[in-house]
């Protein structure tokens, strides 16, 4: 198995020789973006492989709300950030895509100026390539706009594309991104194989380093500017298949890491970057808990280290039980997010029932009892989906607020390539099968008429109950 300690700062005397390859997580383009532990997650894992492999690895983060350069730019306003390295980005107006000129709301460069992205790419002299990577399908501009500038300073250096939009609009991305080659295939073995068939074609005799295990090299977090949180994986895939989801397709099978691995990796971090703040980015954190989380937990309980734990994804509820609960107080999470989607029957059904009739309410009770307070159990509901109403919406919420947690909407962003995608299609009031962008949960695409307009007072009630 490859050292993971060893692939970090790795450098020595010849290091200058080393032929450069740039990395970068482009811009978001959107209505309204928040850092909620959002890193590239994937674009890090390959970097720490790149960099065992002997490349020199230069990442470029567009997000990097700590880049030193920004506190001496008069003309924008400083990010507020909050507790756990949550917070807003740095951002600036900018002109709406023609396909998005009627929507009333500004839209927003999220991430660090142009000019800066300039003075990044020209730090390096001949790379051998870059890689950039992609997110959301509708936040492709930012992805064009950082492979234009690229394309413009390093004419001659290919230019790949990889992440979710490349894999889910690989059509789109092919025809309109202007990279060289677009890396978009669900096996994840088939993607490492093609780039690193095409690396070592670029730089022959470099001896491109396999993947033994998917969650090793640990990502290269030491590339940021600061550290403010680590996302962990501990597993890849997800054994349900919820229609409006993509993650079966993404990572079409699922696979827990060794418990101890995961362990190790969390106490490389403490140790090593004084990290406290993890966020998981597990699709099925507590599935066969016994054999998996459960152990990690028990053996940072048994660590007695101050660590601080958070769930952005969400947790399935139906395994939270009093002792579950408590392993997670114990552990020291502090932010949990149940996956309730909603409490209607009829819809819960056609959802994949992934839970029985109050195993939600539960839950909750089980997490207060370990310890937790009100304000840190949070319920993500849907909103917007196709054949989903305005009044199913609402009584969730309610249904939320009577437990005493906390409701968030999570609005319904149609996916090419999920179950649901046709209903989608079917439904939306935009031509979401051309345009990536009208997959924008802003819009809330697949509602109209009444529904739509009462949106407003569903975030407004959702809101009033987290008070």
């Amino acid at each position: 198995m490859l050292k993971p300690i060893n692939t970090l700062n790795v450098t020595d005397s010849n290091s200058i020789m080393k032929p450069s390859i740039i990395l970068i997580n482009p811009w978001i383009y959107d209505f309204a973006a928040y850092d909620m532990w959002a890193k590239p997650l994937g674009l890090l894992y390959l970097a720490g492989r790149l960099r065992f492999s002997g490349l020199d690895v230069h990442f470029i983060d567009c997000l990097d709300v700590h880049n030193t350069a920004l506190r001496g730019l008069d003309y924008l306003k400083a990010p507020a950030r909050r507790k756990y390295g949550t917070g807003k980005f740095w951002k600036q107006t900018i002109p709406k895509p023609p396909q998005l000129k009627n929507i009333a709301r500004n839209y927003s460069r999220y991430g660090i100026p142009e000019e800066l992205y300039r003075n990044e790419l020209t730090k390096v002299k001949n790379p051998a390539a870059i890689l950039i990577t992609s997110l959301m399908t509708y936040w492709y501009p930012g992805v064009f706009e950082a492979i234009r500038i690229a394309r413009e300073i390093h004419h001659h250096v290919p230019i790949v594309l990889g992440g979710i939009y490349a894999l889910l609009c690989t059509k789109h991305a092919e025809n309109y991104s202007n990279a060289d080659i677009v890396i978009a295939s669900s096996s994840s073995e088939e993607n490492e194989n093609r780039l690193n068939e095409f690396l070592v074609k670029l730089m022959p005799g470099i001896d491109i380093k396999r993947s033994t295990s998917p969650f090793i090299p640990y990502p290269s977090f030491d590339l940021f500017t600061k550290i403010d949180y680590i996302c962990l994986l501990g597993s890849i895939g997800c054994p349900f298949s919820c229609p409006y989801c993509a993650s079966n397709y993404l990572g079409p099978y699922f696979l827990k890491r060794e418990p101890m691995d995961l362990f190790e990796e969390v106490l490389f971090w403490y140790q090593k970057y004084k990290v406290t703040d993890f966020a998981f980015y597990d699709d099925a954190l507590l599935v066969d808990a016994e054999r998996h989380i459960s152990i990690v937990l028990e053996r940072i309980i048994k660590a007695g280290i101050p660590l601080r734990f958070h769930c952005p994804n969400g947790l399935h509820v139906a395994y939270i039980d009093k002792e579950m609960a408590s392993l997670l107080y114990k552990a020291g999470f502090k932010t949990i997010r149940l996956g309730l989607e909603t409490s209607d029957v009829s819809l819960h059904k056609k959802l994949g029932e992934k839970f029985s009739v109050g195993q939600f309410e539960r839950a909750a009770i089980n997490l207060k009892q370990a310890g937790f307070s009100a304000s840190q159990i949070g319920a993500y509901i849907l909103m917007g989906l196709p054949g989903q109403s305005y009044n199913q919406v609402e009584e969730t919420i309610k249904d939320v607020g009577k437990i005493d947690a906390m409701p968030y909407l999570s609005e319904y962003s149609p996916i090419p390539h999920t179950r649901m995608w046709e209903d989608a299609v079917n439904a939306s009031r935009f031509d979401i099968a051309s345009e990536p962008l009208f997959h924008n949960n802003t819009l809330i695409p697949c509602w109209d008429g009444n529904d739509l307009s009462n949106v407003s007072r569903l975030k407004n009630l959702a809101s009033q109950l987290r008070l």
